[in-house]
């Protein structure tokens, strides 16, 4: 579910909240980092549960209209198309999104939550994309798909309703939707017209995700004193105490990251401190950290301490 980048992202919020407390329990940090993790994934489960919840919405609605003193005829016999929709049937039915809810405690129950849905339902019968799904007279699974992929898309992810519950639940979070919602518009896209589909896991089976991020923690940490002098020495027309608290804390990830992780090549980790640069530093951070940490490989390299495992890792 993860991608590496976010990974480092989330190592990186860790650090800096570790370094600025003066903490000193490795350990700790170590727990910290599985737990905004865990918790990018609770929000990935709320996400995936939203779309039941609009049809929830739209069920009651369509109750209380019939219910009206003189009701007409479109509330007596109305557009079933969104309640009816197989892929958001199937995500009612999936046992396993039930169970991962449960045993997460993730739901949308509740008065307040429930008001939310009733709001966002009420700007999605204006929109474009409702009133286009609901009148195309198209039907079977894949339209069912093509309209509950872009009502999620287009109005669920960009509801400014879930963005306030999400910011009021964790400050992190919102740095988060992006790759969640993709998460989930992928698990959207793969749901099958037969058959119980299973929710995208955290980590997958066999790869070393949760390793990286718990050994990124612990060696950036253990390495502090070893990267700040190297850096000092780097940056010979700079001082470190003028520096952004922030571009130093990425230099020492990429250069913990450049002597500890034998399979990721060299470039990559330049490349990833610097695009991460650019949306968590200054304006020309990316440019300070591309050289001192290309200044940084040329050193570590001629003194033998990035080792690459592969054809072509170190370029």
């Amino acid at each position: 579910m993860l991608n590496r980048r976010h990974l480092r992202i989330k190592v990186l919020q860790v650090l800096y909240a570790f370094f600025q407390s003066n903490e000193t329990d490795v350990v700790k940090a170590q727990k910290e980092v599985l737990f905004t993790v865990e918790r990018m994934y609770d929000m990935y489960i709320y996400l995936m549960l939203t779309l039941p919840e609009i049809k929830r919405t739209a069920q009651n609605k369509i109750e209380e209209r019939k219910k009206k003193l003189l009701p007409t005829h479109e509330d007596l016999n109305p557009n079933l198309k969104l309640v009816e929709n197989k892929i958001i049937s199937q995500l009612e039915s999936c046992d396993h999104l039930r169970k991962l809810s449960e045993q997460r405690k993730v739901n949308w129950t509740g008065a307040v939550n429930q008001e939310i849905f009733r709001k966002m339902y009420l700007q999605i019968m204006e929109s474009e994309v409702f009133f286009e799904h609901m009148n195309n007279e198209l039907s079977g699974f894949e339209e069912d798909r093509v309209f509950a992929v872009q009502l999620f898309k287009t109005e669920i992810a960009n509801s400014a309703y879930l963005y306030h519950f999400f910011e009021e639940m964790s400050i992190h979070w919102l740095d988060d939707l992006d790759l969640c919602c993709s998460m989930v518009l992928k698990t959207l896209k793969s749901i099958p017209e037969s058959g119980e589909f299973k929710v995208l896991p955290l980590f997958k089976k066999d790869d070393d995700e949760k390793e990286f991020i718990l050994q990124l923690v612990k060696r950036t940490i253990e390495m502090d004193s070893e990267n700040e002098s190297l850096i000092n020495d780097l940056a010979q027309n700079w001082e470190l105490d003028r520096i952004a608290k922030m571009d130093i804390l990425l230099l020492k990830m990429g250069i913990t990251e450049l002597q500890n992780f034998s399979s990721i090549p060299t470039k990559v980790t330049l490349n990833e401190y610097i695009e991460i640069s650019k949306f968590y530093s200054t304006p020309k951070s990316n440019v300070f950290i591309n050289g001192i940490l290309d200044k940084a490989i040329s050193r570590l390299t001629n003194e033998k301490k990035i080792v690459k495992i592969g054809r072509g890792l170190l370029s």
